[in-house]
């Protein structure tokens, strides 16, 4: 149900009610319309409160500002989601339903980026270090980990790969694999980028193979398998083992550990997440996300030649 309407001279839009909220900011946001997005989350504020929808809706006028480049604004909007998060988390857990996690997560990640982008790099991974160390055990971690990786993890030494179980073959630890290049391929069952990343890796394994590439890909179990169905940990293995060899039959060969460590490790919030190692163990290419064939082989042939 509608609540009213915005209008101007040349605007009439819908407030949005709770339950489209977010996607009516989202939306409006995509169509460069801050001040009507901002005029929604303010009337929906004052007739529902501070919410953690409402707090979500403000974490995406922030990612939009920095989207916008605009770092003032963008500072701002993740100043006031993060002030107001950790004011609710006085009465409640941060994890007791996920619009609240999302909110925080994007207002960390777009305080960081804006220091990044006004010169100070330094001071964003001391707020992302200080972050982590409080909310390491929850569901932010990988988004907190992802984002202090984007600024300080290329040229460091790659951190070891953790658990025992595995599909395939018997992962190597990644210091026996020094004076290889290695590619980490990190994916999830229900990742359709996932999938379409596979012919991309597969083709240029087979080119860079005989230069000493290793691909190495790891997964983790999310409690879920088919149509996000809950699943036990045996059902949910079973799963994956299927979708890995039926949509990843170009790399059935390629070792894949289970464990939600590497995933918080290597801030793999993001899947696919790939990450690049040079021939000395250390990080050359940290990309949350896909990478096209053109760009991704750039990168693998600049280590493969060192």
């Amino acid at each position: 149900m509608m609540m009213g309407l915005i209008c101007g001279v040349v605007l009439c839009i819908p407030l949005a009610s709770q339950s489209d909220l977010l996607g009516d900011v989202r939306t409006l946001l995509s169509q460069n319309l801050f001040s009507a997005a901002e005029g929604e989350l303010r009337t929906y504020k004052s007739q529902h409160g501070v919410t953690p929808e409402y707090l979500e809706g403000l974490s995406w006028m922030a990612r939009g500002a920095a989207a916008a480049k605009q770092w003032q604004q963008a500072d701002s909007y993740a100043t006031e989601t993060r002030t107001l998060c950790e004011q609710q988390l006085a009465n409640r857990k941060l994890d007791a339903e996920t619009h609240l996690p999302t909110a925080l997560g994007a207002a960390y990640e777009v305080l960081a980026q804006s220091l990044v982008e006004q010169g100070h790099k330094p001071e964003a991974e001391r707020l992302l270090r200080s972050a982590l160390a409080k909310y390491g055990n929850t569901s932010i971690a990988p988004r907190l980990q992802k984002n202090l990786n984007l600024i300080a993890f290329v040229g460091r030494p790659a951190p070891p790969l953790q658990g025992t179980d595995y599909l395939g073959p018997k992962p190597p630890a990644l210091a026996s694999l020094k004076g290889s290049p290695v590619l980490l391929f990190f994916w999830a069952h229900w990742c359709v980028d996932c999938k379409a990343e596979v012919p991309v890796i597969g083709r240029l394994r087979q080119e860079f193979a005989p230069q000493g590439l290793v691909v190495i890909g790891p997964t983790q179990l999310y409690g879920y398998a088919a149509q996000g169905n809950d699943a036990a940990p045996a059902q949910e293995r079973a799963y994956i083992e299927a979708v890995r060899q039926k949509y990843y039959s170009k790399l059935l060969d390629m070792p894949v550990p289970l464990s939600k460590q590497n995933f918080k490790t290597y801030g793999a919030s993001t899947t696919p997440t790939l990450v690049l190692l040079n021939r000395a163990g250390q990080v050359a290419i940290y990309h949350p996300g896909a990478m096209p064939y053109d760009e991704l082989r750039a990168a693998v042939e600049k280590v493969v030649a060192r």
